[in-house]
């Protein structure tokens, strides 16, 4: 019987399709493998995820030729892309994509750099080199460096060391002295730190029951998922690297998912110093070369750990025994952007019932539907209610912001209390950490007579102001230009730029603390390769007495020395439009506040607000979650928001107001008319953010209990509908944010 295989591309191309195995390739081709195809007049790659035999294909052209020695993708990262596909609204293609790194799928090659190997049947030692090279002392030298060697010496660096060319290599290869093979050469993205080895520590009683529970759990090979719920400084990161070493025992493999890059080096540092050379390395900040060479290692099995940001996901771990996702309640792990639109949280959980491994969820300030899965059951639940050492959580007080000002008569950023804290700490030689998650100089341009504010042409935000003023940049589009001297209304010269950005924020602190040195942390600043790694080193090393930055720093960086951390202003997400935005404030200020106070002088923790009396402004100065989830889930509960109900969010937009406006409403109608039971709708209206990029932006809110359910029938829908290329919908399920 003939055999077929099912194809996607790596295209935009929502369908699949069936092409004949030549019989000569029937051995080669399996799912997950890559392989060239004829698709009209172009030969494009395509990935194989089904493989059948039968008469059903009637005019299936043949597969070209075969690309991979190794499949791309197992059998279960195939069933994962599936899941992916339907639950999250977007083609299989789509979904395969998310999983393969660039450097893979654009045929990177691999590093084959030639390699010099010394015969040492014919070399054995100095004296027969000598008889071998008397007249050529540059060849003799290339011998004695060769001879000295523990193996095989790169040709780059055996010239440099030898200081001759190649010529001369090769006319010892011609007689027969040394051989010349192209080897297989791994970057690493680590080569030359000095990590050095770490023995686990001993379990505190909470840790060593967490530990309990996945130890037999991962000896049952069965599927579980556990939320660790540990305070800041309370050894989650140790329970982590306590049961991955279990899965290796076990011969297993682990992935650990941290939610930002900023985090990658000390996770990294901590997990090599544990597991030497299982690890690999993947996020978004290594070169191309680099990625291809930790996902290759990964997927021989040369390496059996992965520590990464959200695409780490989708690693090709071998034998998947145990996933975990630091930091949880991350909106990091939500993929926003472009399809699929998945939470790595979420999928990683998925992952874990289809590989049968153990899953943890880790937080200080777990989310609310993690959370209740825990109170329901679904999850295991594991406290960690103190710090390592019965260290105490840092001393928090809340500044009523207001209250300053009435008594200094003044508009300020900081306030007194906290410059004062600042003085007492740095003179001590501690370390302070600033919070404000708001990038820029300034959040707008105003004219001080007439009121005008210079928004984006293309979006419904204002610009915000970056570089002490040189510059007006809008944070969703890109869009850039000069600030105007003058307003373009009134032709005023009372141009301002009021409110604080970490830029802004930064030369404050340098005017005000002059003696000592402070280093930003933001996406302004952390565009170089390294420069998350080497701020953090410096800040370390105790170069940098004062850390300034937006939410990257908030979470799960550990300095001993840092005593203080002051919260510029609480305020930011608090009253944004979005069902989220206490939860959000909540676990911003836990987390930040959680980086003070973790070596052996007591920490503190000074939060500027000008809403004091907010519930979750006051839950986070007693770092209680237990109250701040008491005091949210009636509000989820009563209006039927998530986690109680699931959301599937649908935008309209387009480059013509009316046109997107009339085709979400006649939308809204087509579905409240085959929704029934299943769903209730909420608007059309537009969205937040009316528009973004150039398009007008509509919004309608699917409300249901099933996502799977809402997806049928928007799918059959939007089958109907047809709404013209001019026209796009965008399918958002479990949305982060309702921006």
């Amino acid at each position: 019987m003939p055999k077929f295989a099912r194809v996607v591309f790596d295209l935009g191309i929502d369908r699949q399709f069936d092409y004949r195995i030549p019989s000569s390739m029937e051995a080669l081709v399996q799912p997950g493998v890559r392989v060239y195809v004829p698709f009209h007049s172009r030969r494009l790659s395509a990935y194989v995820v089904v493989v059948s035999e039968g008469e059903g294909h009637p005019g299936a052209k043949e597969l070209l030729s075969v690309r991979d020695r190794l499949p791309v993708l197992s059998a279960s990262l195939l069933a994962l892309a599936e899941w992916i596909s339907s639950y999250y609204f977007c083609s299989l293609s789509a979904a395969v994509r998310a999983m393969v790194p660039t450097g893979v799928r654009e045929g990177h090659r691999a590093k084959m750099p030639l390699f010099v190997h010394l015969n040492r049947e014919r070399v054995p030692d100095e004296k027969a080199i000598e008889g071998l090279c008397p007249r050529a002392p540059k060849q003799a030298l290339a011998l004695k460096i060769l001879l000295a060697s523990d193996g095989p010496l790169p040709m780059a660096a055996l010239l440099r060391r030898a200081k001759v060319d190649q010529g001369s290599i090769r006319s010892l290869e011609k007689k027969e002295l040394v051989r010349l093979l192209r080897q297989r050469v791994y970057r690493d993205p680590w080569e030359g730190e000095d990590i050095e080895f770490e023995e686990h520590l001993a379990p505190t009683p909470e840790q060593a029951k967490a530990l309990a529970h996945l130890k037999f759990e991962l000896g049952k090979r069965r599927f579980s998922v556990v939320l660790l719920h540990g305070i800041t400084g309370s050894g989650k990161t140790e329970v982590y690297l306590q049961a991955i070493d279990e899965a290796l025992r076990l011969g297993r493999g682990a992935i650990m998912l941290v939610p930002e890059i900023s985090l990658t080096p000390q996770t990294v540092e901590r997990f090599k110093a544990r597991f030497t050379e299982s690890v690999a390395v993947l996020h978004s900040h290594l070169s191309d070369g680099e990625r291809l060479d930790e996902w290759e290692k990964l997927r021989e099995g040369k390496a059996r750990v992965v520590v990464g940001a959200r695409s780490a996901i989708f690693a090709p771990v071998r034998n998947l025994g145990l996933i975990v996702a630091d930091e949880e309640h991350e909106r990091s792990y939500k993929q926003g952007e472009a399809p699929p639109r998945y939470h790595a949280r979420d999928v990683a959980v998925m992952r874990g019932k289809i590989e049968n491994a153990a899953v943890i969820l880790g937080s200080a300030t777990p989310s609310v539907e993690s959370y209740r899965n825990a109170m329901s059951g679904k999850y295991a639940l594991f406290h960690l209610p103190r710090r390592i050492e019965n260290r105490s959580l840092p001393s928090v007080m809340i500044v009523d912001m207001r209250e300053e000002i009435r008594q200094t008569g003044r508009m300020t950023y900081f306030s007194r209390r906290l410059l004062k804290a600042m003085e007492e700490r740095l003179e001590k030689r501690e370390q302070v950490i600033l919070f404000l998650n708001r990038r820029g100089f300034s959040p707008i341009l105003i004219c001080g007579k007439c009121g005008y504010v210079q928004k984006c042409p293309n979006c419904s935000l204002s610009l915000t102001v970056h570089g002490e003023g040189k510059k007006l940049l809008c944070h969703l589009c890109g869009f850039e230009e000069a600030p105007a001297t003058r307003c373009p209304r009134c032709r005023s010269q009372g141009i301002r730029f009021p409110g604080i950005g970490t830029q802004k924020l930064e030369l404050m602190v340098k005017k005000l603390f002059p003696e000592y040195r402070a280093g930003r942390m933001d996406s302004d600043s952390m565009t170089a390769k390294n420069a998350h790694a080497e701020t953090l080193d410096a800040f370390a090393r105790g170069e940098l007495q004062i850390l300034i930055g937006t939410q990257m720093i908030a979470k799960g960086l550990h300095f001993p020395n840092v005593t203080l951390v002051g919260v510029i202003c609480a305020d930011t997400a608090l009253h944004l439009p979005d069902f989220r935005a206490a939860e959000s404030t909540f676990q911003l200020l836990t987390q930040v506040a959680g980086r003070a106070g973790r070596g052996e002088v007591p920490g503190e923790v000074i939060v500027q607000t000008y809403a004091p009396t907010h519930p979750a402004i006051l839950a986070a100065g007693t770092q209680d979650y237990e109250t701040f989830y008491r005091q949210e889930i009636p509000f989820r509960e009563e209006l039927g928001y998530p986690p109680v109900k699931r959301f599937v969010a649908v935008t309209v937009r387009g480059r013509k107001e009316e046109m997107v406006k009339w085709v979400c409403r006649h939308f809204a109608g087509m579905l409240r008319e085959s929704g029934g039971p299943v769903m209730e709708i909420l608007g059309p209206t537009p969205s937040p953010i009316a528009r973004a990029m150039g398009y007008y932006r509509w919004q309608i809110i699917l409300k249901g209990e099933s996502v799977p359910k809402m997806n049928a029938i928007l799918r059959e829908a939007m089958n109907k509908l047809k709404p013209g290329k001019e026209i796009q919908i965008v399918v958002d399920a479990d949305p982060i944010s309702m921006l």
